[in-house]
């Protein structure tokens, strides 16, 4: 029988696959099979965090704002806040109103007293 040599592909794969799994440890940076275990484990995490880190984001803005606008009055909430905004078509996001909070308060207060 003839000596049949295997193509390009599936070492042009793991090389692929190792420029992936370089900064692993150990030998999920080494082994082919733990390598691929790796990556698909690595993938799953960079998707569920993705959606994680918005979530995430969206709790910091609203803890900021709501810190921000308790200090101006005991009886004035987050809540109440958002829907008066709503309420008076002023179309600002959290992540936008967050920004103004930390950076002049001054400014949101006067968006708040506009408002009631």
């Amino acid at each position: 029988m003839t000596r049949i040599k295997r193509g390009y592909i599936a070492r042009r794969r793991r090389t692929k696959m190792h420029f992936f799994a370089s900064s692993f440890r150990g030998a999920h940076s080494r082994l082919t099979r733990t390598m691929t275990q790796q990556e698909k484990r690595a993938l799953v995490s960079a998707h569920r965090d993705r959606d994680r880190q918005k979530r995430d984001f969206r709790r910091l803005w609203i803890t900021r704002i709501n810190a921000v606008i308790r200090e101006r009055g005991v009886s004035y909430s987050y809540s109440k806040f958002i829907h008066d905004l709503y309420k008076n078509q002023l179309l600002l996001n959290r992540k936008i109103l967050a920004q103004i909070a930390i950076s002049n308060r001054k400014c949101l207060y006067m968006i708040s007293n506009k408002i009631i």
